[in-house]
């Protein structure tokens, strides 16, 4: 009786450890992520920032060409506007939208 009961433990016992280990793993891994997305959430302020403020002199240097386009009477200015205009919302918008999504 005791020959037949001898592979079970066996194999009980490495189940055993088997599942100890992968919880420990998955308790390391899970630390793992934790402090990435604290490194990650670090940089999103200053990121969002940034290019919220490339939007700005995007902005002011698009300004300043439709108004030069403006002034010499150049037939096109209706298209800078329009390309001036996105991109200075894009920008602005992406810089909005990563504040919101990482935090």
């Amino acid at each position: 009786m005791k020959l037949l009961l001898k592979p079970f433990v066996q194999k009980g016992a490495l189940l055993l450890l088997s599942l100890v280990y992968s919880f420990s793993l998955l308790a390391q891994s899970a630390s793992g992520i934790d402090q990435a997305t604290t490194e990650i959430n670090s940089y999103v302020d200053p990121v969002s920032n940034l290019i919220i403020a490339i939007g700005a002199v995007v902005g002011l240097i698009g300004g300043v060409r439709v108004y030069i386009k403006w002034q010499s009477g150049d037939q096109d200015t209706q298209k800078a506007i329009m390309g001036w205009f996105g991109a200075c919302l894009f920008l602005i918008l992406v810089g909005v939208v990563i504040k919101a999504f990482f935090s």
